[in-house]
């Protein structure tokens, strides 16, 4: 005997969390539960704001006519919304025992905050990453910034993420403020340009090597090997199913890229989830996932080690049930 069930979450947000143009003070989302003789098994259904194609109402709308059919006994098509194909893989997987247990909880940690606090904490690291924002603010700022880092801490390697937010001029200018000797400690920026060709040149005349994000949703040709692109960003959530995600890092992996599982913002639930898609799919390698400081509560999962509050599901609200 099959059910479901549909909640809805929000979680608020620690202010300044901007999202291309739009600033964030709360996250949304949905939580689907499956069950049947076998068991139970949790998903995350989560559109972003400003980067996913369908809307959260979308999202509700296709989740519920998925689960209808397949409380019903049938085996739906999967959808064709990246965030419910996502989540709805993942409540399978758990349903049916296929996504391991053990995550990978290290992180590539996320630059923001107390500026003092965060550098205490990557001194006590012995091989030290972090992520940073950049395009925020004006482009010599961020080279400033990253150059007196990479200085401050001789063991940091740190990725950085543009969205986007340079012509190549000012791209070039943030690195003119980049020591060359300190630019192999940059393990990449991800988009740094307005488009590919922008962002290829930056990488040819900088020595600074890129990752693909958005390009790699947008085109159906970025993943091919080029030169300075050295990794690929891949956030499940604006992806698709677990087999869409594992044939991207088998892809990817094949052309000498690194594949780097990545956060949409999800809840800690969705975040525990990514951490073990990491371990399992990319061993090794540090995901990008420490964006849970950034919200005020945990959901239904804590991720080890946090001591934010948990909202358990009888503070969800719900949406849809059979």
């Amino acid at each position: 005997m099959r059910s479901a069930t549909l909640y809805g979450y929000q979680v608020a947000l620690d202010a300044g969390v901007v999202l291309r143009n739009q600033r964030l003070k709360a996250r949304q989302g949905l939580l689907v539960k499956l069950s049947d003789e076998q068991g139970k098994g949790w998903g995350e259904i989560a559109p972003l704001p400003e980067f996913s194609v369908e809307t959260p109402e979308q999202a509700q709308q296709q989740a519920v006519e998925w689960l209808t059919q397949w409380c019903a006994g049938k085996e739906p098509l999967e959808s064709t919304l990246p965030s419910v194909a996502f989540g709805i893989s993942c409540a399978l997987a758990e349903l049916t025992n296929r996504l391991p247990a053990e995550g990978e909880y290290r992180l590539a940690q996320l630059c923001s905050g107390d500026p003092d606090a965060l550098f205490q904490q990557l001194l006590k690291q012995p091989e030290p990453l972090a992520k940073m924002k950049v395009g925020l603010y004006e482009a010599i700022r961020d080279g400033m910034q990253v150059n007196l880092l990479l200085e401050a801490l001789p063991q940091l390697t740190l990725r950085l993420d543009a969205n986007r937010s340079w012509t190549l001029e000012k791209a070039l200018s943030f690195a003119r403020y980049v020591s060359p000797e300190l630019r192999s400690r940059i393990a990449f920026i991800e988009e740094p340009c307005r488009d590919r060709e922008q962002s290829l040149a930056f990488a040819a005349e900088t020595g600074i090597n890129i990752a693909w994000d958005e390009t790699l949703r947008e085109h159906e040709d970025a993943l091919t090997a080029a030169p300075g692109v050295v990794a690929v960003v891949i956030k499940p959530m604006l992806t698709g199913t677990i087999q869409r995600v594992q044939q991207q890092v088998l892809h990817a992996q094949m052309l000498g890229l690194t594949p780097v599982i990545s956060s949409a913002l999800e809840s800690s639930l969705g975040l525990t989830q990514l951490a073990r898609l990491a371990h399992w799919l990319t061993p090794g390698v540090l995901p990008g996932l420490d964006t849970l400081q950034l919200m005020q509560q945990q959901v239904l999962r804590a991720w080890p080690g946090s001591h934010l509050p948990m909202q358990d599901h009888e503070a969800l609200q719900c949406l849809w049930q059979r």
